[in-house]
């Protein structure tokens, strides 16, 4: 026998288990779990303690080391345009979270943003120092350093699921994937001569490289005039160029226009110091550089704190595409006269040359790393920029993938705060009670009530809650109606009013339903001119500013009644509307201006008396009308009552003048505010019936 046998079936026998043991190693690489997190920034780590707080099966993916990697580079010139109002006058958590743009929500009432910076516009910095302290603490599951490369969705007799596939070709396999991955890529506009454009991703953040620099901005938004604002002491001339006039945020209620923080370039353009904005359209405009021989033949004077390496660089000239001899090699050729406007124009409003051109366009979604199996499309609004989601913030055609944070901004887009921290945080929030409800059978959390109680709730909501005040016109309060009860329901996504039975779990009775939103007026006016705010009650409606409106249908809202809704309405048109006057102190607790035309619309809508009696009156009421009204029928008549503090109420049990909270068999919480104890027993109803 040859003595090569021995060592050849060995070879092979040693094969054999190198293949077993690389096909057990390949196929437990891949991770399997419920939900799949894809980025740890604000949005992904909200998700997570909710999840964690669910006790779900999640891991969080994050390609970097650490969390919140966004905001170790951007804002670039490092101060943050979030509100840190620390100091409000109230100890109420939840109204302090009106103020307070930063912090994620969280069970523990210590975990806030001001523990790191107590800046009413914080450092950059901070953030991701926040973020571990969030990850810490709550002792959320995050993987950093996983880069997931690509994303792809499996259909099987099982269901729908989701493959990431990392850096080092591991997969992870998840039932539900949640992205929150941010916008990271640079928005561009391809047009002649853009490879001469600096982007705001990579432009020195050093004011000494503008001295004495002509500098071109494109683009009129918070990244703009944060660069412009930067260099405003050091550059020569600086103008902003975009199609859109500059849209700021005080008049707009819109945070993402332009903030008064970054805004001190307006001020020297109307005071005429050199500086300027333009409008006009990017696709048409071409950049050209005249070359060093032209420079030195018409005279011009050489660059002033240009980079070493730009020495021999000429300055640039923005002009339009058609006035080029040809479109093909343009940065290089030779510029004549007649390539500029100024020839055609001589008072052009941007004929002079720049030094530099800066891109500062925004961020779009990294669309790239999904296959077509799990690609959302693009959104109809924000110019594509970002995915298209449903109303519930669910990939559009993309079934289990959900898009958190600022990518699922579409929704949204120039009208709420969904973009924002202080706005997704709620979003966050309502998309995981959706996955409650969808995947385990938890439906939405609710507080059932007495109808008696719906006043002194409703406005305890309008005055505290931090949710509808973030996110106006977009989260609501649902009020399911049935008769005597009524169940609460909180920051619902009112554009998902048609689907409300399938994601909340609960049924609309043939009572109906009120929908409880935050809305600014419609009215187009003057933010700091007379008249701009409305004080009498009677014209509530024409309210300019912030307040609540209370919507109410005798039956669900279609998905057509949703399409057909007025203009610059956040749902369908009512069976009836009540807006509670804009307030300048933001609370609506006045007897007259506000609780007592709330009572008035409820009962309207009830067909009840809402009327809080005290015991003498019910007394009376009782002895001279068959039916008393329905606050002495669930109050008074079950020996309860008007009861003004905690200690009369604790009181009155021990007396055994009431039942105790355990034999109490409303259901409803019964802390309630004091706001009708304010108000007073209101002298007459808006109701004439029989008893």
């Amino acid at each position: 026998m040859d003595s090569s046998l021995p060592y050849l079936l060995l070879s092979v026998l040693i094969g054999l288990v190198r293949c077993s043991f690389d096909d057990h190693h390949h196929h437990n690489s891949t991770r399997h779990y419920d939900y799949c997190v894809l980025g740890a920034g604000p949005a992904g780590l909200q998700m997570g303690h909710f999840l964690s707080k669910a006790q779900r099966d999640y891991i969080i993916l994050e390609r970097n080391s650490g969390p919140g990697s966004f905001f170790n580079i951007y804002p670039r010139h490092r101060r943050l345009i979030s509100i840190n109002k620390i100091y409000t006058g109230r100890q109420n958590r939840e109204f302090n979270l009106r103020h307070d743009w930063n912090s994620l929500l969280s069970d523990k009432p210590d975990l806030l943003f001001q523990r790191v910076s107590r800046e009413l516009y914080p450092a950059a910095d901070a953030y991701p120092r926040y973020l571990s302290m969030f990850v810490k603490e709550l002792g959320l599951r995050v993987w950093y350093g996983v880069d997931i490369g690509k994303v792809r969705a499996l259909q099987s007799a099982t269901g729908r699921s989701y493959i990431l596939t990392d850096q080092r070709g591991l997969d992870y396999t998840c039932r539900v994937l949640l992205v929150s991955t941010g916008l990271w890529d640079p928005q561009k506009v391809q047009f002649v001569g853009s490879d001469l454009v600096e982007g705001y991703e990579s432009i020195s953040v050093d004011p000494e490289d503008y001295k004495d620099q002509a500098i071109l901005i494109l683009g009129k938004g918070n990244s703009a005039f944060e660069t412009a604002q930067s260099i405003l002491g050091r550059a020569s001339r600086i103008h902003l160029y975009s199609p859109s006039p500059v849209r700021l945020a005080w008049q707009t209620h819109y945070v993402g226009d332009l903030r008064a923080v970054n805004n001190e370039l307006l001020d020297t353009y109307q005071l005429k110091s050199l500086d300027g904005l333009v409008e006009g359209g990017l696709e048409d405009i071409a950049v050209v550089q005249q070359k060093e021989d032209e420079r030195r033949r018409s005279g011009r004077k050489k660059n002033k704190g240009r980079p070493s390496g730009k020495e021999k660089a000429g300055p640039l000239y923005l002009t339009l595409a058609e006035l080029l001899d040809s479109k093909e090699g343009k940065n290089g050729s030779r510029v004549t006269a007649a390539n500029l406007p100024v020839y055609h124009n001589d008072n052009f409003s941007l004929r002079q040359p720049y030094d530099r051109v800066i891109r500062c366009l925004g961020f779009r979604f990294n669309f790239s790393i999904f296959d077509g199996s799990a690609r959302p499309p693009s959104s109809e609004g924000a110019r594509g920029r970002l995915p298209g989601v449903t109303a519930w913030y669910e990939g559009r055609g993309t079934p289990g993938l959900f898009v958190l944070g600022t990518a699922a901004h579409s929704r949204d887009y120039r009208s709420s705060a969904g973009g924002f921290i202080h706005g997704f945080r709620y979003t966050v929030r309502a998309v995981h009670r959706v996955l409650e409800r969808r995947y385990h059978g938890n439906p939405w959390p609710s507080t059932k009530l007495l109808t008696t109680q719906l006043e002194s709730w409703i406005l305890k909501r309008v005055n505290e809650a931090s949710g509808l005040y973030q996110m106006f016109g977009v989260l609501g309060d649902i009020v399911l109606l049935q008769g005597s009860h009524c169940e609460y329901l909180e920051e619902f996504p009112v554009q998902a009013l048609p689907q409300l039975s399938s994601l909340l779990g609960h049924d609309v009775s043939k009572h109906g339903l009120l929908v409880l939103v935050m809305q600014y007026g419609l009215n187009l006016t003057d933010s700091l001119g007379p008249g701009r705010a409305e004080s009498e009650w009677t014209r509530a409606w024409k309210s300019n500013f912030l307040h609540p409106v209370l919507y109410y249908y005798d039956t669900l809202p279609t998905e057509r009644d949703m399409r057909q809704r007025p203009s610059g309405w956040p749902l369908p048109r009512p069976k009836v509307v009540h807006h509670m006057i804009e307030d300048f102190l933001t609370e609506w607790d006045g007897p007259i201006s506000h609780s007592q035309p709330l009572r008035r619309f409820l009962e309207h809508c009830l067909q009840t008396d809402l009327r809080a009696f005290y015991a003498e009156s019910c007394f009376r009421l009782s002895l001279t009308h068959r039916k008393p009204p329905l606050f002495c029928r669930q109050g008074y008549l079950k020996k309860q009552g008007v009861v003004g503090n905690s200690q009369l109420w604790q009181h009155a049990r021990d007396a055994g003048l009431m039942p105790s909270e355990q034999d109490s068999d409303s259901g409803a919480d019964p802390s309630f505010p004091d706001y009708l104890t304010r108000a007073g027993a209101s002298v007459s109803s808006g109701l004439k019936l029989d008893f």
